[in-house]
């Protein structure tokens, strides 16, 4: 069995709002506070995309959505009806 050893890390000036919702997360998800502070870290760092993986993203989300352009007519024509 290969021992592996945890770093520690102390957070300083945490606000009284962030730690109460912390505490209530880590609560929710039957985790210690510690827990769930190491579970929101990792699905951040996680999360990281790079510009070209969200430029893929958003292109995916424009093709999935798409509609034909409004000319400016039909733009103007649509912000008149709404000031009536």
């Amino acid at each position: 069995m290969q021992v592996v050893a945890m770093k520690s890390m102390t957070i300083k000036g945490v606000p009284e709002v962030l730690l109460r919702q912390l505490k209530a997360r880590a609560k929710a998800n039957h985790r210690s506070l510690n827990g769930e502070v190491i579970a929101a870290l990792e699905y951040l760092v996680r999360r990281r995309r790079t510009p070209a993986e969200l430029l893929a993203q958003v292109d995916a989300i424009r093709e999935s959505v798409r509609m034909p352009y409004l000319t400016d007519e039909e733009l103007n024509a649509a912000k008149r009806a709404g000031r009536m």
